[in-house]
């Protein structure tokens, strides 16, 4: 039983969400989470809110957080002397940037969407080759510059963004990155970064830990070395993302594994579990492998029904794991997530690539914006995505709609050859060229 739960007995709130007159809501949490909902007005609003809260009710999380020695020290965004880290993905409970969360998911709840996360592909550059990369090769060696980053992290909190996330190309090759880090106001959001971990160095970690970092996630396709430097294009990079993890792990960094499922990869659940487990990460995520970018001219390599069962089998496997690291890392099940919840592009999720333009995710190559237009850009980009019938109702995911693509997407490739080709898998590298559709 968690130190509060001991304190106040077990039908009161640890961790709360939400507090109103007449209605409360919030977590307990001992070896897994309970949600406890309280007041007059408890009945009608937990029925609205049922959906989101079984997201959290009686699942593993990451870690208590607070002072005292051995906790995750999350003081740069909360003041609360307890705080509980449920995922990677989302800023510590109670905190400012999670009540800003909170509100934005009640009023989606009552259908008026705003952006809760954005990824921004700060530079193009990148030293992998990888076979499923989501960013075309437009060999453009583009980048955000720093001031520009920047005024795009302002106007996105003001918008109410609680998780800005860097990606590239490679972040870890981009100058000023640290800066951007600090930019994201701590009591607004969290910032977070994708990484192969090819480049990342302990004094790397160290430096990204003081600039504000809260999280980084590092992509793993396969349990192997060979097999995924082969996803990767390049030699080394799996010992490069290893050596990241616990880097970044000593640095006392939030530390997320990301793997991308696929028909090639199905198989070895078991093995990227065990992995996480022995790397100590924190969680362990999951997301099906869309086709677009390098896979664009690939829908139909993607998880079957059977895979979904192969993916469904293995959480049930898992369904009583407890908390802590010891017990092997927290899952999040992306591919069930979007299932039962919809994807969230053009929802709760939009995306900035190195040249600024503006997507409803970093996997729909389809423009509503840039940012290099001018003040107020994001947001009239974000008013022209919600206002796209596209995104007007909980669904899959659009670029594995065929409906969608027709109407969206022109598969204008250059050289695009087959990614594999039996024994002799691998990258093949030439220009590629994607024509996308902007909307009037």
């Amino acid at each position: 039983m968690s130190e509060n739960t001991e304190k106040t007995g077990k039908n009161d709130i640890d961790y709360p969400f939400v507090t109103l007159p007449g209605f409360k809501v919030g977590l307990q949490a001992d070896e897994k989470t309970k949600i406890v909902s309280k007041g007059i007005l408890a009945p009608v609003l937990g029925r609205k809110t049922a959906k989101e809260a079984d997201f959290f009710d009686n699942r593993k999380y990451v870690a208590k957080a607070g002072k005292r020695p051995g906790l995750f020290d999350a003081s740069e965004w909360t003041e609360a002397d307890d705080s509980l880290i449920f995922s990677t993905w989302m800023p510590p409970i109670p905190s400012p940037a999670y009540a800003r969360l909170v509100k934005s998911r009640m009023t989606g709840v009552f259908g008026k969407f705003n952006p809760e996360q954005m990824t921004i592909s700060i530079t193009e550059e990148c030293p992998n080759h990888c076979i499923h990369c989501a960013l075309p090769d437009k060999r453009c060696h583009s980048k955000l510059t720093v001031d520009e980053t920047k005024t795009i992290i302002d106007e996105a909190l003001e918008m109410g963004v609680t998780y800005v996330i860097f990606d590239g190309g490679e972040p870890l090759t981009y100058d000023g990155l640290e800066e951007l880090i600090a930019a994201v106001d701590p009591k607004k959001a969290i910032a977070g970064m994708f990484t192969s971990g090819v480049g990342m160095t302990p004094e790397k970690a160290q430096a990204l830990k003081k600039a504000g970092l809260y999280s980084v996630t590092f992509s793993f396709d396969h349990a192997s070395p060979e097999k995924h430097d082969l996803m990767r294009g390049k030699e080394g990079v799996f010992e490069a993302a290893v050596n990241g993890v616990r880097y970044a792990l000593d640095a006392g960094l939030l530390v997320n594994i990301y793997n991308v499922l696929g028909p090639h990869n199905i198989g070895e659940l078991d093995d990227l579990f065990s992995l996480a487990s022995d790397l100590g990460v924190h969680e362990l995520s999951f997301y099906e492998i869309v086709p677009t970018g390098r896979w664009l001219n690939r829908p139909e390599s993607v998880l079957s029904e059977k895979d979904h069962e192969t993916f469904r089998a293995f959480l049930k496997k898992h369904e009583n794991d407890v908390s802590g690291k010891e017990n092997g890392p927290r899952l999040f099940p992306g591919p069930v997530i979007v299932s039962e919840m919809g994807c969230m592009a053009g929802r709760q999720w939009i995306h900035i690539t190195p040249e600024g333009d503006i997507l409803p995710c970093s996997c729909i190559p389809v423009v509503y914006g840039n940012t290099k237009s001018g003040k107020g850009s994001l947001r009239a980009a974000w008013k022209k995505i919600r206002s796209d019938r596209a995104y007007s109702k909980k669904q899959g995911c659009l670029m594995r709609d065929p409906e969608f693509r027709r109407k969206y997407i022109r598969l204008d490739w250059c050289h695009a050859d087959d990614a594999f080709s039996g024994k002799e898998a691998g990258w093949k590298s030439g220009p590629i060229e994607l024509n996308i559709m902007i909307p009037d």
